[in-house]
Parts: structure tokens; sequence; C-alpha cells
């Protein structure tokens, strides 16, 4: 019987997995110092200001909190003048700030998981998060040359980021999240992406790959099958929370080899109150005979091992094991 590791390997390389890969099994999140500094105190129910001087909010009973951008909320309220409102956070620490970290990837056995470095909110979301939505949108048009400042300024930050994680961590998996567009489309045109997002993403996913770390898994629990070339000129391994929507089938026929696909349970649709292991076992049979189980990880689309309603995650784990023996019969 393979590892965690091994069967995760197999899977993404097309070879001889003896299994489905159960979720996130394969990944071993580092609680690193850095996190709670840049992104802040996760505090359910409640509210907070993270390292750049956004406000977060997370309402009771929601999958995740959400930043406040609008009048005096706002961060960069001039893009023009954005290096009189964006700070970066402080990222270069004593070496025992990390000795908890540095303990808790001691104790990780890398046959069998990834030592994985997390980063929430990856340049795009940080964008909008620093001036809204709305401004964010109309300054790719009307302030690109501010904007392309900014997400230089941005990328060069998470490069010290991976800097200062690589040298204590030495992770060998990356997980990522930056949401690219809605259930249905993209925030922006794939030629927008391509000018503004792209050099920033090859640059930083680079580094990563550069530095010891194998997989590259970025998250977007959104539409995003219009960027796939996208991510594997990056250097994606794992397009993770890929909804629905994105036509997982086709991706997998057309990019099969050079990306896989982790999702197809949308969360909006099976973490809910009402949620059942029926329809749980419905959902993942009509995936995979679609899909296939080649380059697949049938899995929800949450960015990161969790459901809003208890118990829905282990039940995806567990139902997915029960279409090993379809797919992978001994031999």
């Amino acid at each position: 019987m393979l590892t965690i590791r091994e069967n995760f390997m197999e899977t993404i390389k097309g070879g001889n997995p003896d299994r489905f890969v159960k979720q996130y099994e394969y990944q071993e999140w580092v609680n690193d110092p850095l996190f709670p500094i840049y992104f802040g105190t996760i505090v359910p129910g409640g509210e907070w200001v993270n390292g750049w001087g956004v406000k977060n909010k997370f309402p009771a009973g929601t999958p995740g909190p959400f930043p406040c951008c609008e009048g005096e909320d706002k961060v960069c309220k001039d893009i023009t003048r954005w290096r009189d409102y964006v700070k970066a956070p402080n990222l270069v620490l004593p070496a025992e700030a990390w000795k908890d970290a540095v303990e808790q990837v001691s104790k990780i056995d890398r046959k069998e998981k990834f030592v994985t470095a997390k980063v929430f909110c990856g340049i795009f979301e940080k964008l909008h998060y620093l001036m809204g939505m709305e401004d964010a949108m109309i300054n790719f048009y009307e302030e690109p040359e501010a904007m392309h400042e900014l997400i230089d300024y941005l990328a060069d930050w998470e490069i010290t980021l991976a800097e200062e994680t690589i040298k204590y961590v030495h992770p060998d998996c990356l997980f990522h999240h930056d949401d690219w567009g809605s259930q249905t489309s993209l925030f922006i045109s794939k030629e927008m992406f391509d000018e503004f997002l792209l050099p920033a993403y090859k640059k930083i996913y680079g580094y990563w790959k550069a530095n010891g770390v194998e997989v590259i898994v970025h998250h977007s629990d959104s539409y995003a099958a219009d960027l796939v070339p996208e991510m594997i000129e990056m250097g994606v391994d794992v397009f993770q929370g890929a909804v629905s929507t994105n036509n997982i089938p086709e991706i997998i026929k057309k990019y099969g080899g050079k990306i896989t696909v982790m999702g197809g349970l949308d969360n909006g649709k099976y973490d809910r109150e009402d949620w059942t292991r029926e329809k749980v076992r419905a959902g993942l049979k009509d995936l995979i005979e679609a899909a296939g189980p080649r380059y697949l990880i049938p899995a929800l689309t949450m960015g990161g091992p969790e459901t809003t309603y208890p118990g829905l995650y282990e039940a995806v784990s567990e139902i997915v094991g029960e279409f090993d023996s379809l797919y992978f019969p001994l031999k």
C-alpha cells in the first residue's frame, strides 16, 4: 500500500495510485509566526485589523471572513498615492520566533505527508482588500502604471515571506489562496490577468519551486477554467477549490498530466445545515463518473480542511473511500 504522499504523487503524475486522495490528507500545515502578523488572528463571530491595516469581519455561521473596504475603512484611498497608504508588515523575525514552527516540522513524517506552507490572500485579493473591489476594477483600466507598481511591491513582499519561511521550515508544498472569479466568470479578463497578475505569480511560484517546494496548490473556489493554461505556466500542480461550473471533466481531458483538479463538490451546494451522506455520495458518483479517476482529487471546495457545518468534511473523506474499490481494484 502506498503512503499518503506516494499515492498523491502517483495521482498528479498520472502513475498508479492505489486509491483516491482524501481531500487535504497529503498536506500538513505549518503554524508559522508570520501568518498572525500579516493576516491577523482569526476571530470567528468577531472582527480584527490585519497587518496591512485592513479591517476583517467574520460573521457567525459563515464560511469565512471578509474585508471591510469602504469609506474610512478603505486603506488605499488613492492608487496614484499608494505608497502613502500601503505599508507592508515586517516579516523578518528573530530565529526564536520560529521555535514552535520548527518543532512542529520536526514531528512531521515527510515520507507520509508534505510539510506545507500556507499563504492566504494572494495578489489579486490583496489588491481588493486594500482598496475595495470597485476601485480595484476601475484602477486596472484607469491607472495601470500605479497598479503595476503596487503589484510589484506585493510580489516582492511575498518573496520575502517565502525566503523567511523556507529558511526555517523547508516546506515541500505550498498552499496559496487567491480567488480569481465568481461562480460563473473571471473577475478580470484573461488578457488583463496575463498583463497584471501572471508575471507576479511566475516570480512568486518560481521562487518557491526553485527553493525546495515540489508541489504548488493554488486555491480559487470560483470559476477559473480559462486560466488553467496560466496556472500551468506559473507552476501550479493542483487547482484546488474548483467548483463544478469549471467543467472539470473538460479540464482533465484537455490538461490532465499538466495539472490536477481538487474539488468538484461545491461548498455552496453541500456545506449546508441539511447536508446528508446520501447527497454527498450522489455528488461524488456523478463527479467521478464524468471526470474519471485520473488527475482528480474529489473534494469539497473550501480553502482548508474544514466545513461550516460539523462532520461534513470527515464524511466526504469517508465516502470518497467507498469509491476506491470501484476505480482501484486490487491486482
